[in-house]
């Protein structure tokens, strides 16, 4: 193991807050974070960005923070994608083989893969991600792994996720003014995912939900493999705007307020405790029910549930969920949200925290569930360069053609921008 391994950095560009992580793989293959940067998100409005220049402002605040405290100089980055438009479907491809004699090989399973990508979509519509769910050979069906098999015809299962190509230029955009290079755009719930699930979870079935800032983001993965994912436009965003609109405080006080004080659960114990908040110049100051604040909290809260529960209904894998539900993402922090999770929807949770791959870090806070998508953007990171380095490989063997994917086809459009 050589001393310094390479270095790769996750930019999560959320509604509330950027974090820019700087992560390394120490010697047990666990990421060790060495830098972290965090600024205030004032250009992105649910998960996508509404203004590119205090987005651009935003995320080189993050990266200096970061370069400063890991001493490296960021050039590359995965970043993440989530939003409203995301969308996922299910779709079967197969292709013929020459020969049944020759094994099937990654080579095959790429040209299937490839073929998904050329699916026709709705326009300003482009494919994110191609994840096969099962294999099937020669009609023998529930195959996990078909490398090495013999057979002529080979088909699959995937789980296709599909974003706007606009939402996609614009995050692209936006890293390219703030002086950095993309090397990947990785959607934020299978970064989550990747930052806060066991293998043993995604394996007996789980739903993950990552609570953020604008947006809430959810995927479901059974027998090891993602099954279905989604994003709902609503997140802690608007709870901080139901407190606003219903004790009549300033946002940044009402953020304050749930932070320090806020419950999804609202109990008897609360009925005398009182919060005083300082008043606008020359104004009383205002007193709050913390009975009040929770009640309002938790109406909020249960509509987000009902939708997250939905959504795990439709599915089709409720039943079959062993590891109920992890919350994680900023959201998650809140005081008695598992068991809020376990009223409404009757199924257990708990609270995902980013330390199930994180080696020694420089900070303990770097096990927020803040942090989650960020680290799993890293982790994300290290898996596709270990992809590419094999792709590529395949390409010297076969010359083997790849289809342009999401990330492909915005890259295309930004060189072809500046010749």
């Amino acid at each position: 193991m050589e001393e310094t391994s390479e270095i790769v950095v996750g930019l999560d560009i959320g509604t509330t807050k950027i974090a820019c992580i700087v992560g390394r793989k120490n010697e047990h293959g666990k990421i060790e974070v060495i830098g972290v940067g965090k600024s205030e998100s004032l250009g992105v409005t649910r998960g996508v960005v509404a203004n590119i220049e205090k987005t651009v402002q935003s995320i080189k605040a993050a990266v200096e923070q970061a370069e400063l405290k890991s001493g490296v100089e960021i050039k590359v980055v995965n970043v993440g994608i989530a939003g409203q438009h995301i969308k996922s479907l299910q779709h079967r491809g197969m292709i013929t083989r020459n020969s049944h004699e020759d094994e099937i090989s990654q080579a095959d399973i790429d040209t299937l893969v490839d073929d998904m990508y050329k699916l026709v979509m709705m326009p300003g519509e482009e494919i994110i991600h191609v994840l096969p769910q099962d294999y099937i050979v020669d009609r023998e069906q529930g195959i996990l792994d078909p490398i090495g098999m013999a057979g002529v015809q080979l088909e699959a299962n995937f789980h296709i996720i599909t974003g706007q190509i606009a939402a996609g230029k614009n995050i692209y955009r936006c890293v390219e003014k703030a002086g950095l290079e993309v090397a990947d755009i990785i959607l934020e719930p299978l970064a989550s995912a990747e930052a806060v699930l066991s293998e043993e979870e995604k394996e007996a079935g789980v739903a993950l939900v990552d609570i953020g800032g604008g947006t809430t983001d959810i995927a479901i993965f059974h027998e090891g493999i993602i099954r279905h994912t989604a994003v709902i436009p609503f997140g802690g965003n608007v709870i901080t705007e139901d407190i606003k609109e219903g004790t009549t405080i300033m946002k940044r006080q009402a953020e304050l307020l749930k932070q320090k004080y806020g419950t999804a659960f609202a109990n008897k114990s609360q009925e005398n405790e009182i919060v005083c908040i300082p008043g606008l110049r020359g104004r009383e100051p205002k007193e709050i029910s913390v009975k009040n604040l929770s009640n309002i909290i938790q109406a909020r809260m249960e509509e987000i549930i009902e939708h997250i529960h939905f959504e795990i209904k439709n599915s089709g894998f409720e039943k079959k969920l062993i590891g109920g539900v992890v919350i994680t993402g900023g959201g998650s922090q809140l005081k008695y949200l598992p068991q809020l999770f376990e009223y409404v929807t009757g199924m257990n949770s708990r609270v995902g925290y980013p330390n199930e791959h994180v080696g020694k870090g420089i900070q303990d806070d770097i096990t927020s569930p803040l942090f989650a998508t960020g680290i799993g953007l890293v982790m994300k990171g290290y898996e596709n360069t270990n992809t590419n380095q094999r792709t590529e490989s395949v390409q010297r063997d076969t010359s083997f053609m790849k289809t342009p994917n999401f990330f492909d086809k915005i890259k295309r459009f930004f060189d072809e921008e500046i010749k």
